[in-house]
């Protein structure tokens, strides 16, 4: 979207950005050039001119915006001018009411943040826009990803929106849409008989000898920006309440570490009180060292070996991020669960025959996760839930059910 125009910018069409933080020592690193990981190698987080903010980020001025994911100028680290859009909305909250009462919760209370709206199809896009739109501003000119499938297909299509080269390394069991989406977008597209993490080695490596920049989940430190519009955007629709309890598929943890950050920032400029949702990590049972970290006590999560699960975009086995996951879920006073990929698939059945709704297979995990803490009495029945679906259902592998029907012979129409 070059040279949209925002209110509330600095006159020189700058931003309110003072500096990026290495999430694990504080130290600081200068906002106006290319940056991946800290000096200590950590994830980096933007901070923000909260004090210049606060007068001109109020909720009038925020409620006479677009309802789009650009629509907070103020904590956002793009220009208007640089911004890479393929068109960002800002996504519905759906009731799954008989889904809610077959499991003994009021009906109002499960609502499904339905992140498939999004330009590609995913979540993927919010936090893709943020960071192409930062990597043209800095004039790179060709980026390299490891990905399950959705985050690959997005940085596909921004990137050829921003005339940017990308070549994209994915488990060879990524599902085919997605690797046909990448190449569809002109992406150079790999299958590396390895999982997420060891496709994220060759990136590295590629990174460290000049070939091109690593955008790897929390590599740089602008993916986690796009990502927080979406707890940004909670908060408005929730008309600045926030829900009791957040569901998050877990794999880098990039939205639910963003989210976090939202709400603080939305305290810090006086939007919301005190009060946060729980968070909650669901992860497969294949696939969660975030759980185990969590149940251990641990500040850090060890590696998943041999990971598997059907929900491929939270099959992570390690998380630059984890020590950020998990002390956002203590925090809030949540917890991580993982579930079983029957459990998984059942629920995204369940969602589709009773309430309309095709989760895909992660979304569909935080439904899973939803009904076995409701059982376990972790949350109550009345408590305000808020699943994410981060894909389209469409995306995936789904069951042929359809059975044959020869035209040609007699049918009894009775027993159809």
């Amino acid at each position: 979207m070059p040279g949209r125009q925002l209110s509330g910018l600095p006159a020189s069409g700058e931003t309110f950005v003072t500096h990026l933080e290495c999430a694990m020592t504080g130290e600081h690193h200068a906002a106006d050039r290319l940056q991946g990981l800290s000096a200590a190698g950590w994830p980096l987080l933007v901070r923000y001119d909260l004090d210049a903010v606060r007068p001109l980020l109020t909720r009038d001025a925020v409620a006479a915006r677009p309802a789009d994911m650009w629509r907070w100028p103020e904590i956002l680290p793009v220009r208007a001018a640089d911004i890479v859009s393929l068109g960002e909305v800002e996504t519905p909250n759906i009731a799954l009411p008989r889904t809610a009462a077959r499991a003994g919760a009021d009906p109002g209370a499960l609502l499904v943040k339905d992140e498939s709206r999004l330009p590609t199809g995913s979540f993927k896009a919010r936090g893709i826009a943020m960071a192409v739109s930062m990597a043209q501003r800095f004039g790179v000119a060709r980026i390299a990803m490891p990905t399950n499938g959705n985050a690959g297909a997005a940085l596909a299509a921004y990137a050829a929106r921003a005339g940017i080269e990308t070549v994209i390394f994915c488990p060879d069991d990524t599902p085919d849409i997605n690797l046909r989406e990448i190449a569809a977008h002109g992406g150079r597209v790999y299958r590396v008989n390895g999982l997420i993490d060891q496709c994220g080695a060759i990136v590295a490596a590629g990174a460290a000898a000049g070939h091109w920049f690593d955008m790897a989940t929390l590599k740089e430190p602008y993916r986690i920006e796009g990502k927080k519009t979406m707890g940004l955007e909670l908060a408005t629709q929730l008309d600045w309440t926030l829900p009791d309890a957040i569901f998050y598929p877990t794999g880098g943890g990039t939205g639910l570490i963003g989210m976090w950050k939202a709400f603080a920032e939305l305290e810090a400029l006086g939007l919301i009180g005190p009060e946060r949702p729980r968070m909650i990590a669901v992860q497969a049972e294949g696939c969660a060292p975030i759980v185990r970290a969590w149940q251990t006590g641990a500040d850090r999560a060890e590696r998943w070996e041999d990971a598997h699960t059907v929900a491929a975009g939270i099959r992570v086995p390690k998380a630059i991020g984890d020590f950020l996951i998990l002390d956002a879920v203590r925090s809030s006073n949540g917890f991580a669960i993982a579930v079983s990929d029957d459990a998984i698939l059942a629920a995204r059945d369940e969602a589709a025959q009773l309430d309309g709704m095709l989760l895909c297979p992660e979304g569909a995990a935080t439904l899973a996760a939803w009904r076995e803490a409701l059982a376990a009495g972790l949350i109550g029945p009345s408590d305000r839930a808020i699943l994410f679906n981060c894909a389209t259902g469409l995306k995936y592998p789904l069951d042929d059910r359809a059975v044959a029907l020869d035209r040609n012979g007699p049918i009894d129409l009775a027993s159809l």
